[in-house]
C-alpha cells in the first residue's frame, strides 16, 4: 500500500528494474527487509527486459506486505500515454516492445484491472524532512520549491541536466533536501550530499560496467547490489 513515507523507520530505494524479475527477487531476498521497512521504488519497472508482467505482479505483491511507494518513470508515462491515445509514439521503440511481449499480446497490450490501478497510482515524486524521491531528477539551477511551482511534475520523469558533468563535479545543488533518482544509468551509484543515483543500469548486460540493480537504504546511505542474473541477459 502506498501511505506517507516516514523518517520514523528505514527507507529502501531501488533503482531501475527493467523487467529483470529473478534480479528483483534476488536483490530483496539479499535486503532481508524487516516488517516495518518502507520501500520506494523508482520508476521504469517495465520494458526492455522480458519479465515486465511479472516485475509488476511481484509489486503488487510487495505492496500487501509492505509500505511501498512507486515513483512513475518515464517508461510508465510511456505506456499510459499509449494506453489513453492508442499511439504507441516512440514507446515501442524505447522499450515497450518487450512489454507488449511480456503480457502476451500481439501488436497491442491488455492490463489486468490490477496492473491498470498500479500504473495509475504511481506518483511524481515523494518526499521526506531529508529526502525527495523522483525517477529522472531535478532542475538543477532550481531549489525544490521552485521545481516545484514552475515545473509540470511529469518532467520530474525526463530530467537529466543535473547529472551533466558539470554539476556532477562542482558537486554543489540549491536543492532543501537530497535527491534520490534513477533514470540515468552510471557504473556506480552517485553519493554526493544532495544527490544519490541508483541507476546502475541493469538491464544493460552487454555493458560490462552496467548489469547491476541497486538498492539504497536509508538513512545509513548503504548501498545493496545484486548483478543481472536473467536468463536471457
Amino acid at each position: 500500500m502506498q501511505t506517507s513515507l516516514s523518517e520514523d523507520h528505514r527507507i529502501i530505494a531501488i533503482g531501475d528494474i527493467h523487467g529483470c524479475i529473478h534480479t528483483l527477487h534476488a536483490l530483496i531476498e539479499k535486503i532481508n527487509p524487516d516488517p516495518d521497512d518502507q520501500f520506494v521504488f523508482l520508476g521504469d519497472f517495465i520494458d526492455r527486459g522480458e519479465s515486465s508482467k511479472e516485475v509488476v505482479d511481484y509489486l503488487i505483491e510487495l505492496s500487501k506486505q509492505f509500505r511501498c511507494h512507486f515513483i512513475l518513470g518515464n517508461h510508465e508515462l510511456m505506456l499510459i500515454e499509449y494506453l489513453k491515445t492508442g499511439e504507441p509514439g516512440p514507446w515501442l521503440l524505447y522499450g515497450g516492445r518487450a512489454t507488449v511481449d511480456s503480457y502476451g499480446e500481439n501488436g497491442g497490450i491488455n492490463l489486468p484491472p490490477e496492473h491498470m490501478t498500479f500504473f495509475a497510482g504511481c506518483i511524481s515524486h515523494t518526499a521526506t524532512r531529508h529526502w525527495f524521491f523522483t525517477h529522472g531528477g531535478l532542475d538543477p539551477e532550481l531549489t525544490i520549491k521552485e521545481n516545484l511551482a514552475l515545473h509540470d511534475p511529469e518532467e520530474f520523469c525526463w530530467q537529466r541536466e543535473h547529472m551533466r558533468e558539470t554539476y556532477l563535479s562542482a558537486g554543489s545543488y540549491p536543492w532543501e533536501k537530497t535527491l534520490i533518482c534513477g533514470h540515468t544509468p552510471t557504473a556506480e551509484p552517485i553519493m554526493l550530499d544532495r544527490l544519490i543515483a541508483i541507476d546502475t543500469g541493469c538491464v544493460y548486460t552487454r555493458n560490462p560496467l552496467l548489469g547491476k540493480l541497486t538498492a539504497l537504504i536509508l538513512p545509513e546511505r548503504t548501498i545493496v547490489q545484486q548483478q543481472n542474473i536473467e536468463t536471457n541477459a
